[in-house]
């Protein structure tokens, strides 16, 4: 063999050298590049929604793999994330469901204040998770409720749902459709779930209960007394709901409610909110699409206002490294501020998005639309009642409370005072 042959030979074997080195370094940097983000999330409705947006952002981010994992349907959320983190195996995003788990769950939580996600979060979502100056999560969407009624109904009778802004209008305006429910072929004005506590106890008493802790549930849940001042209010709009309504009221419960009398129109409205839309679709979807709308619930100095909220939220795990954190936040970000993750948003998860910047979008359905309008105007009245929903309190002394009195077996007096000196009793315990 030549010399210049050898010398040529040699070359080719360093060059070759020199590409498997750099391939072995290729893979090795693509190894280091690859993060794998674990989600155990709250709202077991969205389940398969999330896992088909988590393929969707590997598209253009081959080096994050997700696993998701989503818990409802029966089982509790809370037990399941005690679990994983006091197993060492802990997720890098989880949910916060309120106050109760951000005193419990703020030492796994990194601080989001000041991240563009919070400061594009709408006025009021970041209350419930804000604590010492701390954003410990992001809100997943938002909510609303008022009286869901039937467009016809009120068109027919001549009143214009926007304009029943204060409780002498709305008590008005129901006596009328009461007066001409034969005609309208109406069994009843409302029909008030007398079985389903949680629609008092919850959401009727945060217009009136709240106004004290300016609809901030962190505040109500760390608060050792309510004064609960606009009781009256309350009282005045529970009995209109119940005098107007289908009797029994103690028997009407969420599906005789919403599936057997509103979407068969055999009532003019009922005090729920846009996560009924589903049901009434389901049984009519031409009435679902065209048919109904949403008020709001007349409380002195809140006219005008939608009771919105949010009571999940994402929490980025502090534990975990820089790179998994990152990837978190990137993701997160990506799906509520991008073009793409905005409409996966709207039209894949069928969230009400609770941040700035979705003008552009109309909502899926109407009553959704009504809660975003709201939500992005402003009008709007917070939910403090996260700060007390789940607890003893709750479960064991305001809901019993409150249907002892629509049965007829307390007067008011009695149930604001069960309910107060309960409230205190459960503070100076904890």
């Amino acid at each position: 063999m030549h010399l210049s042959t050898l010398k040529r030979f040699g070359y080719a074997l360093a060059i070759l050298g020199l590409g498997l080195t750099l391939t072995a370094c290729g893979k090795k940097n693509s190894e280091n590049d690859k993060v794998t983000v674990s989600i155990l999330q709250s709202k077991v409705e969205s389940n398969k929604a999330l896992k088909s947006i988590a393929k969707t952002y590997q598209k253009k981010h081959p080096n994050v793999e997700f696993k998701i994992q989503s818990i409802g349907g029966g089982t509790q959320y809370n037990p399941v994330l005690k679990t994983r983190i006091s197993s060492g195996n802990a997720p890098t995003i989880f949910s916060l469901l309120g106050p109760a788990d951000v005193i419990q769950f703020k030492k796994y939580a990194t601080d989001l204040n000041g991240t563009k996600l919070a400061k594009l979060a709408n006025k009021g979502t970041l209350d419930t998770v804000t604590d010492g100056g701390k954003v410990y999560g992001y809100p997943y969407n938002v909510e609303g409720y008022g009286f869901v009624y039937n467009k016809e109904v009120f068109e027919k009778a001549g009143i214009k749902p926007e304009e029943l802004t204060t409780p002498d209008k709305f008590q008005e305006a129901v006596k009328q459709i009461d007066s001409k429910k034969d005609e309208l072929g109406l069994d009843a004005v409302f029909a008030t779930p007398g079985k389903e506590a949680w629609v008092f106890s919850d959401h009727l008493a945060n217009l009136y209960l709240g106004q004290e802790f300016n609809g901030n549930s962190l505040k109500l849940y760390r608060s050792k007394s309510m004064k609960f001042t606009a009781n009256q209010e309350m009282k005045d709009m529970l009995d209109l709901e119940m005098k107007y309504s289908i009797k029994p009221v103690m028997q009407v419960d969420y599906t005789s409610q919403v599936n057997k009398n509103f979407s068969q129109k055999k009532v003019a409205m009922v005090q729920q909110g846009n996560w009924i839309y589903p049901t009434i679709e389901g049984i009519d979807k031409d009435f679902a699409n065209n048919g109904v709308g949403m008020m709001t619930i007349p409380v002195k100095g809140q006219e005008g206002k939608l009771a919105v909220g949010t009571s999940n939220y994402w929490a980025i795990n502090n534990k975990k490294s820089d790179k998994e954190q990152k990837a978190a936040q990137d993701f997160l970000t990506w799906l509520y501020t991008s073009k793409e993750g905005k409409d996966l948003v709207v039209n894949k998860l069928h969230y009400v998005p609770a941040y700035k910047g979705y003008s552009e979008f109309k909502m899926p359905d109407a009553l959704s639309q009504q809660v975003f309008n709201a939500s992005q105007s402003g009008k709007v009245i917070g939910w403090s009642f996260p700060g007390y929903t789940g607890t003893p309190w709750d479960e064991n002394t305001m809901q019993p409370a409150l249907q002892k009195y629509m049965s007829g077996k307390a007067n008011w007096d009695q149930t604001v005072k069960t309910a107060t000196d309960g409230w205190k009793k459960q503070q100076a315990e904890n």
